[in-house]
This record gives structure tokens, C-alpha cells and sequence, in this order.
């Protein structure tokens, strides 16, 4: 079935050592110190609390990284520091005017030394006929609205290698493949020799995003590019720093439900030109999936006896949804779950919980009648289907239910109130499609900063196992489709939704089989893990209390030192091993771990850890 869709409060971290042990203390303050703290400069006149700027402090935190806001004119002022900034980002939307200085003084901080990341309109206003002043330290020519007027900016799509989509974390499946030659006058500059892929979405085949129209040749190493426009996204060498640019808005797609830019962005800036290290965003360090059962109606009770045939019982825990309604389509139709009165599907409830898996509601009572009805202004009638759903199931398992999906994809902003309101930690969102588990900004604000939102992986314009059959794909690829994204998890250490409805599974055994072995070979090498959507968000949960700094210099010996006001238990360091030397416990129950391009640094039980690295490159 097709589905329509603060800061980060880092402090001071002062270490006394005493008969005691360590113990570390934070406070707000000195945070500004930071030596490893990357900056995103905002105009004087937005405020450090607007959604525009918080949009980006969020995503930081989220990334497991260290981002403060600064206002453009301190930055300008003799008295900064600049050279202890490891890297300044100039975001969309809140930077587009500059004073007249600002060019000048950013190209002197990147020769001595300094990193960049360019993103679309920063520092474009106002517009002079020759494109945007920072063209020099990009290195193409953009913001041309002298040459090509309010044409200046046009829609077009995306493309990159596959390497450099991963590089960007684009998941497996957001991306399809470019088999025909770009239109007469396009602006490729991609390597014609490389196999190109173009972003894909849901229900969508070719994306398409607005960007600058650059001309002129580009000495850097191009990451993203687009017929259309030209240079999307590229990186080069400015003397002895690194200018990242990006041609996409970043931030305005991220408030409007399409994130994964610019969380990719802010990764490989970080990670690939700075060689920070980060707080990881799953357990322990190891990556993995959240596979999400979406169960509509009686249709569902014979395959989920059927697909034990794959060995998915083996495996798991999983995240299973119902409906848990007599009816599906229309009240009446007797052709729901029924879960108040199906002895057999109550056991199995029963049994799945027993074995760790979350079960929650999909949706109200009705499955259709809820999903193509319930809107933003009819509260007071289907408000009663959620609450139905949910003591169903919640009668069965003896337990309050904590996560959800919604049927047809169909999510209210008063739905998402009502779960935060009822203790929900998490729900499925065709919103943001390919990005992990993050706090969704929409229309402008963060309403619901108690809840998370897991955004549906996709193949292509498709997603479950229905739509594959529709469109006639094969089996293998499908179980390509499926291995790749959980090899994509275990590499880049991070976890990410799939879902589906048991009926569909039926359909590609062969497939579920292939990816299930893919999983268990992973996950025997310590690299994969099957998580469900409560164990995640409450993972993050605890992760939002973790307080972390590095003290040291910029080249030399660091002292990573955290607290917790609870525990600290399987929160993870990852240091790139291109920027570190193997960390050595100072404090606490601490695991090194070596991996082929990071160093990873666990925490047992405790509130404190300190450890120690050399930073071999900045």
C-alpha cells in the first residue's frame, strides 16, 4: 500500500581529581572556549532562539556535535579569536546580508588555516551583477542575477556518485541511477567517466530543489551536480584551509520535512575536513534498522504465520503497529484485527512482547477511515479512534504503548501533540524520508520536543513491499535493496526505518530471506542490530543528558571528558583515526575499539569518563 506522505547546552567541564576518583562539574559559561567547537555565524539583527537558527543547533546535537551560534559582527571584531575556530558554517536564511568586510576577512581566516562550509544565500545580499562576493572562496560564479535575472535561481535535480552520496549519508534507495545524457546545454560538472545517481523520493523519481545557476570552471573536488544548475555541492583547498560549499538551502528544507541535506552536510564537514570527532548516535557505536510492522487489517493474520518461514522470528526486536479495530476500510466491514475479541491474535501480541518487541497503534481503530479522514481541524471526532487503538492494545500487553505509525502516512500536527501528551517516545513519519530518528521541525517551529519522529526509508519513489510489487521489481532487487541499506547502517554507524505490512512480505520471501542473513552475518561481526523505535528514542533520550568537552589544543594531547546525570552506559566517542591517535582511559569503565576509519570509545556503567587522544591533523 503506497503512503502518501536551544543550543546545544554543552557547559564547562572543570576536572578535580581527588581521593575520590574524578568528577566533573558543567556550567554554560566557558562552552564559548570550546576549542572544538565548530561556529554558525547569524546576522545581528536574528536572534540566537530563532527556529531558523535553532533548526541547525538541533541537527548539531542530534550529529553528536559541537555547534554555537555566533553573531557575524563579533566574529568581525579585531579581539576574536578566529584562528581557534575549527570550522564557521554561513547557513541559509539568517546570513544573507554582510558588511562589506566580511568577504576579506573570511578569506583571510581560510589561508591561515581555517575551514568553511558555504550554504546557498549566505552573504549574497546585497546582489551585485558579477554573482555573489564569496565566488572567490567557492570557486565557481553563483548569485548571477546580473546576467540571468530572477532566473538566477532555478529547480533542478541532484546528482552524485555513490560514493559521495554515502560520503553525505544518502542512504541506499534515495538515489537512482542516471541512464540518459543530460539536456543540450546542461551544466554537468561531474565527471562524465562516473557512473552518476540522481535523488530520488517518495512517490517521486527525480527530486528537484531549488539552487543558484554557477558558471565557470571549479577547481575543487565536486561532490553534487545538476544539469540544470550546475555546481551543487563541491570542496576545495583555499590556502591552507577548505571551503565547502553548498548550493541548497539547507535549513528551508529541513523546516519543511526534508532534512537529510542538511544533516549530511553538517557530517561531512565535520567529519571529512575537520576530523572531529562525535557522539555517536546509536548504541554502543553500532549501527542498525528498525524494521516497522504496519498491520491493516485481518489480511495480516495468516502472513504473519506464513513469513516464520523466512526465520524473522529468529531475529529482532522489531517494532509491530496494528489496528486494532473489528472494521479496516469503513465502519462495519468486519474486516479489522479486532483485537478486543481474537483470542488468537491477543496470544500473539502477548508472545511478541514477551520476546522484546514493541508493539504499538497504527493509527485509529479504522485504518482507512482514520488515514484518508482525520485532518488538522476535525480533533473532536477522531480523537476517540486513537484513544480506542491504544487501550486495545495496551489491555493485551499490560503495558503502556510508546510508539506509533500513522496509516497512509497521514499525521496531523494535533496527532503528534496527542502522543507527546501521552507518554508516546516515538512515531513513523514519511517526513525527512531516509534520515535517522531526529526531533521534526515543520511549518516554521519545534513543537514537539518530547517525541521522535522516524522517517521511512524509500527505494526509489517506493517503499513497502506492495509497492515493489506494483511496479513488477524482481526479488533481487529488492534483497540488493534491502542488503545494501543494512550494510549502509553498519558502515556508517547509524540507524535508520524500514517498514512494511506482513501481507507484502509473502510476496518477496526470497528477498526477506537474503536480507535477514545479511543481518545476521552483520550483527556476528558486532557491526548491526536490530533496534526497535522505543529502545531508540529512549536511547536518545538519555543521550540528550550526556555533557561532553575537549580540552587541549588544536594539535597535540585532548582530554575528552563527560558526565551524565544517571549513566552513561553504551554512549560512544568516535574519533577518525585520520585525525587521532588510539585514545587512552583516564577515568571510568571505558572500551577502545579499533574500526577500519574510527577509533570508538564506550562507556560502561557511571556517571563520569575521561580518556585522552592525540590530535594528529586539524
Amino acid at each position: 500500500m503506497r503512503k502518501a506522505i536551544g543550543f546545544f547546552v554543552v557547559g564547562v567541564l572543570i576536572a578535580a581529581l581527588g581521593a575520590a576518583g574524578y568528577r566533573y562539574f558543567l556550567s554554560d559559561s566557558a562552552v564559548r572556549s570550546e576549542a572544538e567547537a565548530m561556529v554558525l555565524l547569524v546576522s545581528p539583527d536574528i536572534e540566537f532562539g530563532d527556529p531558523r537558527v535553532t533548526i541547525w543547533l538541533d541537527a548539531a546535537r542530534e550529529e553528536g556535535l559541537h555547534l554555537r551560534a555566533m553573531r557575524s559582527s563579533d566574529f568581525l571584531r579585531p579581539y576574536t579569536n578566529r584562528r581557534a575556530i575549527p570550522g564557521v558554517i554561513l547557513p541559509d536564511g539568517v546570513l544573507r546580508e554582510a558588511p562589506g568586510t566580511f568577504s576579506s576577512t573570511l578569506e583571510n581566516y581560510v589561508e591561515a588555516g581555517g575551514n568553511l562550509l558555504v550554504v546557498y544565500d549566505a552573504a549574497t545580499v546585497p546582489y551585485r551583477p558579477e554573482g555573489s562576493r564569496l565566488s572567490k572562496l567557492v570557486g565557481v560564479d553563483y548569485a548571477l542575477f546580473g546576467r540571468h535575472g530572477t532566473g538566477a535561481i532555478v529547480n533542478g535535480s541532484v546528482q552524485g556518485t555513490k560514493e559521495t552520496l554515502a560520503a553525505l549519508l544518502i542512504p541506499p534507495g534515495k538515489y537512482a541511477a542516471v541512464d540518459e545524457a543530460g539536456p543540450a546545454g546542461s551544466r554537468d560538472y561531474l565527471p562524465s567517466d562516473r557512473k552518476k545517481y540522481v535523488i530520488s523520493g517518495y512517490s517521486q523519481q527525480r527530486m528537484e530543489y531549488p539552487g543558484f545557476i554557477s558558471e565557470g570552471d571549479y577547481d575543487g573536488e565536486v561532490l553534487l551536480a545538476s544539469p540544470e544548475k550546475g555546481l551543487v555541492a563541491g570542496v576545495r583547498r583555499a590556502g591552507a584551509g577548505n571551503v565547502l560549499f553548498a548550493n541548497l538551502p539547507l535549513g528551508y528544507l529541513k523546516d519543511r520535512t526534508d532534512g537529510l541535506f542538511l544533516h549530511g552536510f553538517l557530517r561531512y564537514f565535520a567529519d571529512k575536513v575537520l576530523g572531529l570527532a562525535y557522539l555517536s548516535p546509536v548504541p554502543d557505536g553500532v549501527g542498525g534498522i528498525q524494521m516497522n510492522w504496519h498491520m491493516d487489517s485481518n489480511a495480516a493474520i495468516q502472513p504473519i504465520v506464513d513469513i516464520d518461514k523466512t526465520g524473522i522470528y529468529e531475529q529482532g526486536p522489531y517494532s509491530i503497529h496494528i489496528t486494532a479495530g473489528p472494521d479496516a476500510r469503513a465502519a462495519g466491514d468486519g474486516l479489522g484485527i479486532n483485537v478486543p475479541n481474537n483470542p488468537v491474535i491477543q496470544k500473539w501480541i502477548r508472545d511478541m512482547t514477551a520476546k522484546g518487541h514493541a508493539i504499538g497503534p497504527h493509527g485509529g481503530w479504522i485504518h482507512d477511515y482514520f488515514g484518508l479522514n482525520v485532518g488538522d481541524d476535525n480533533r473532536a471526532e477522531f480523537e476517540k479512534f486513537l484513544v480506542l487503538n491504544k487501550k486495545a492494545l495496551e489491555d493485551v500487553m499490560g503495558k503502556p504503548a510508546l510508539e506509533y505509525s500513522a496509516p497512509v502516512g497521514n499525521q496531523p500536527q494535533w496527532v503528534t501533540d496527542w502522543l507527546e501528551a501521552n507518554g508516546f517516545l516515538a512515531y513513523y513519519f514519511t517526513g525527512n524520508p531516509g534520515l535517522g530518528a531526529t526531533r521534526s521541525y515543520r511549518d516554521g517551529r519545534l513543537k514537539n520536543r518530547h517525541i521522535w519522529s522516524f522517517p521511512v526509508m524509500t527505494y526509489r519513489d517506493l517503499a513497502s513491499f506492495e509497492d515493489f510489487a506494483e511496479s513488477e521489481l524482481g526479488s533481487q532487487e529488492v534483497g540488493d535493496w534491502l542488503r545494501a541499506v543494512t550494510d549502509f547502517t553498519a558502515d556508517r554507524r547509524v540507524a535508520r526505518l524500514v517498514y512494511f505490512h506482513p501481507p507484502g512480505v509473502t510476496l518477496y520471501m526470497t528477498a526477506m530471506r537474503a536480507w535477514l542473513d545479511r543481518a545476521s552475518e552483520l550483527a556476528r561481526q558486532g557491526r548491526f542490530r536490530w533496534y526497535t523505535m522505543t529502545d531508540m528514542a529512549r536511547f536518545l533520550n538519555d543521550r540528550e543528558q550526556v555533557q561532553w568537552r575537549i580540552e587541549g589544543q588544536a594539535e597535540g594531547e585532548q582530554q575528552f571528558l563527560a558526565t551524565h546525570p544517571v549513566n552513561l552506559a553504551r554512549q560512544t566517542w568516535l574519533l577518525p583515526k585520520q585525525s587521532y591517535s588510539r585514545p587512552e582511559p583516564r577515568a571510568g569503565k571505558l572500551a577502545v575499539r579499533e574500526a577500519t576509519d574510527y577509533w570508538a570509545v564506550t562507556a560502561a556503567e557511571g556517571t563520569d569518563i575521561a580518556f585522552s587522544a592525540r590530535r594528529t591533523r586539524r
